[in-house]
């Protein structure tokens, strides 16, 4: 399949990546007139206006040329010549959380520059980065944006030293690895997570609960905020109310993890969900329980994702600069491919609170103002 519809990613953008993998691998060779736009149609299934702004970005970043009444050719590259700039981004999962904002920033950021890239879905999984990281490598990119894995640091550690040993540069995006010397560009998990914590609390509530995977580097971030802003407000740490569970965001598992907590509803006052996803699950089960938010408990995401601001009780969350993290990730690589930096580069994007309706005074300090 050339297309898949119901992907969240631009056809044209698959359909411009489809066409890059048939030059790398010589289906399209030097020369060789591409299939006609409506050629294209009918076995991608789009429309031709779609195509034409695939085939224009290629035009543009130098895999193909127009020739006026013969049709559109691949470019033969000449010895010597100056070499495409390709770029590897590997994501999770293009169809959830944050990577669709991340890949369109870091799309955006290389078409205005010609340069190309190729998209790879890892799922999380180590496996799937191995073999994916063999892919670039036979496409010779010029360098990878890597979100790593939800595997241990030492497995995405590998994945870093095979392209290492490729003398592929890599820029690690969003997560880190903790202990590794290499370029990368996050957001102040920390801060953003001390900041939404503090929020509640002067809100009233001291009875925060929080929920989110100890696996990946953003949210272990979050987790240490939010202690740390509960000892700065002299408020005792209650390890019950800290519900922290390995791997990636599973949205069966985390139902039946969020249905445990609901059930103890009255041992807090207000639940810290780790992103975004989380907190919609949260409302999800709290509706099936008959339970109101923000009046029984109140509740904080983190992400900012979209559909945050269109849910019957829209979220209090922290805004990540999602889009310009994948542009600056684009800019970081191409510093390091043009040999630009000498020093290992670590850039800190600022997040910040966004309150909306989910957060309330809780239920006893409400009334005592009532009285």
């Amino acid at each position: 399949m050339i297309v898949d519809k119901d992907s969240p990613v631009p056809q044209y953008f698959q359909l411009q990546n489809w066409l890059i993998e048939q030059i790398e691998q010589g289906v399209f060779k030097p020369d060789d007139k591409i299939p006609t736009e409506e050629e294209l149609s009918k076995v991608a299934g789009l429309a031709r206006a779609t195509i034409r702004q695939a085939v224009q970005n290629l035009v543009n970043t130098g895999y193909l040329s127009r020739k006026r009444r013969l049709g559109t050719f691949v470019i033969k590259r000449e010895k010597g010549g100056k070499k495409k700039t390709i770029i590897g981004v590997m994501l999770p999962d293009i169809r959830k959380g944050c990577a669709a904002e991340l890949a369109r920033g870091a799309e955006d950021e290389a078409a205005q520059n010609k340069h190309s890239i190729i998209l790879c879905n890892t799922d999380d999984l180590f496996v799937k980065a191995n073999l994916h990281s063999d892919r670039l490598i036979d496409h010779a990119v010029s360098g990878v944006i890597y979100v790593p894995t939800a595997a241990s640091a030492e497995k995405n550690r590998l994945i870093v030293e095979k392209f290492a040993r490729h003398n592929i540069p890599v820029v690690l995006t969003d997560r880190i690895i903790p202990d590794l010397d290499i370029d990368y560009i996050t957001t102040d998990n920390f801060q953003g997570a001390y900041d939404l914590t503090t929020h509640l609390i002067g809100k009233g509530h001291e009875r925060i609960a929080i929920i989110l995977s100890t696996t990946f580097s953003t949210e272990l971030q979050r987790l240490e905020g939010y202690k740390k802003a509960l000892c700065d407000h002299k408020i005792p740490m209650d390890d019950s109310l800290i519900f922290a569970k390995e791997g990636p965001f599973n949205e069966k598992h985390y139902l039946q993890y969020v249905n445990k907590i609901l059930a103890q509803v009255d041992s807090f006052t207000a639940i810290f969900a780790g992103h975004d996803r989380i907190a919609y699950l949260i409302y999800s089960v709290a509706n099936q329980m008959g339970l109101t938010i923000p009046e029984d408990f109140s509740l904080v995401g983190y992400d900012d994702l979209p559909f945050t601001q269109t849910h019957p009780v829209s979220l209090t969350t922290i805004h990540q600069p999602i889009y310009e993290m994948g542009k600056e990730s684009i800019k970081l690589i191409m510093a390091r491919i043009n040999g630009e930096l000498e020093e290992t580069k670590r850039i800190v994007l600022n997040a910040h609170l966004v309150e909306r309706s989910s957060v309330c005074a809780p239920k006893v300090l409400a009334e005592a103002e009532v009285v």
